[in-house]
């Protein structure tokens, strides 16, 4: 699963929804993203795979913190709702389903 996740650019949401945080409009935010994905697709890379320097031509709002971001667990983690997929959200799904079963 973890292969299969690391295909396709999954963490382009989470770097527009970090530029978002940093004070940049959704529409914007989501131009860089496909300006980076299509650069990161050129080298064939994964967004995680490009260096600060080469993020950074895309908006300079960028900064080294972008990296935690970029990673699948990085992803997981940011998704702190009821539902999503935070490892403390999972547990807490996995207990209510516990208690649903019993």
């Amino acid at each position: 699963m973890r292969q299969s996740a690391l295909h396709g650019y999954a963490t382009a949401t989470d770097l527009a929804d970090y530029l978002v945080k940093k004070g940049i409009p959704f529409r914007d935010a989501h131009e860089i993203v496909a300006k980076a994905v299509q650069y990161a697709e050129r080298k064939a890379c994964d967004l995680s795979h490009l260096g600060l320097d080469e993020l950074q031509q895309f908006s300079s709002q960028i900064d080294s913190d972008i990296f935690a971001v970029l990673t699948l667990e990085g992803s997981m983690k940011s998704r702190q709702h009821t539902g999503g997929t935070a490892p403390e959200q999972v547990q807490a799904a996995i207990q209510r389903a516990r208690q649903w079963l019993a």
